[in-house]
């Protein structure tokens, strides 16, 4: 009787630890996306850190439901690019109508590219879904994975923590919603019906994907190295960034084309690289650290489009972020190694 009490608390003190190994990630992955979304991006200064309680419901639900849904149904990273690129739709064309409000926060987003019949900016539509799509979802799903290399690819959630995730991503939308309506803005119905047809779209195309079982033909080339990786997705990304510095300086179709172009050659790039015989977790690390340290160089450039504060304030806020990056990508590539030795 004694040995089987002691081997019940044994087995109950695992399981605790465990849940907390499940929780930890949950909630980093939770309040990391909005940090890597707004305050490394630059969009808000470290003097509005607070809001962060305000943002994780929506970024952090967001990712987390992404990540989840992934894990559990076995779809993979095209399927959860395409749900980050489904977040990104939903978010601002549903939640701050960004994409079809030509006067939000004041900041005419709009006008550079603006296609009256659709009612959108082709430049703006483009690139805050792709930041959206990349920074915002899939940058710290990957993070917070290498960061835990033993439960990558399990779940971290039950089904009692995915409800609850999925009624504060709720609440997340409907504090945005509601926190930005500054000026009286609803979209029209019909670019309400065209988003939904889209979000839909885009959720049948992830599912489809995760349930293909492509096998590119073998081949005996090995991905680059991992600093080549990086280096790789740092350059792509950082020319991606910087036409947004270049806005009006160069024509719109420029612009969109270029970005566009970008998207598209690291898409390819990384679905090359990763098919190959040698594609590791270091790479995968690799790739979401080029992409980090990207918004880390930007959030010196990018003016708060909230929250007023001194420019010195500011640039001490960006290097504390850009500084917890690389602590972060330091920690996760110590961890994914002592994994794999």
């Amino acid at each position: 009787m004694t040995v089987y009490k002691q081997t019940e608390t044994n087995t109950q003190t695992v399981e605790a630890r465990s849940a907390k190994t499940r929780l930890a990630p949950a909630l980093g992955l939770f309040f990391l996306a909005p940090l890597i979304g707004e305050f490394l991006l630059g969009n808000l200064p470290i003097t509005w850190l607070w809001v962060l309680l305000v943002l994780a419901p929506l970024y952090g639900g967001g990712a987390l439901l992404i990540r989840e849904t992934a894990r559990r149904l076995k779809l993979g990273w095209p399927s959860i690019i395409v749900l980050g690129l489904t977040y990104a739709v939903i978010e601002e064309a549903f939640v701050t109508q960004t994409l079809f409000n030509p006067n939000y926060l004041g900041l005419r987003l709009l006008d550079y590219g603006y296609i009256s019949s659709l009612g959108i900016g082709a430049w703006w539509t483009v690139f805050v879904l792709g930041i959206h799509t990349i920074w915002s979802t899939s940058v710290p799903i990957a993070l917070v994975e290498s960061l835990t290399p033993a439960a990558r690819r399990t779940p971290w959630l039950g089904i009692l923590g995915l409800v609850v995730t999925a009624v504060l991503f709720v609440i997340g939308c409907a504090l945005a919603f509601f926190g930005q309506q500054q000026e009286p803005f609803i979209a029209s119905r019909l670019q309400f019906l065209a988003s939904g047809i889209v979000v839909v779209i885009l959720i049948a195309i992830a599912v489809v994907l995760g349930r293909m079982r492509i096998n590119p033909p073998p081949t005996s080339n090995k991905p680059p190295a991992v600093p080549v990786v990086g280096g790789t997705a740092f350059i792509l990304s950082s020319a991606f960034m910087s036409l947004a510095i270049l806005q009006e300086a160069i024509p719109v179709s420029l612009n969109v084309a270029g970005m566009i172009g970008l998207i598209a050659a690291g898409s390819g790039l990384l679905w090359t690289w990763s098919h190959r015989l040698g594609w590791s977790e270091q790479h995968r690390l690799a790739v979401a650290g080029g992409l980090l340290l990207t918004y880390g160089w930007y959030g010196f450039v990018q003016i708060p489009s909230a929250g007023a504060t001194s420019p010195l304030i500011d640039t001490i806020g960006n290097a504390i972020f850009a500084g917890g990056a690389l602590v972060l990508l330091g920690i996760a590539w110590k961890r994914l190694s002592a994994h794999q030795g």
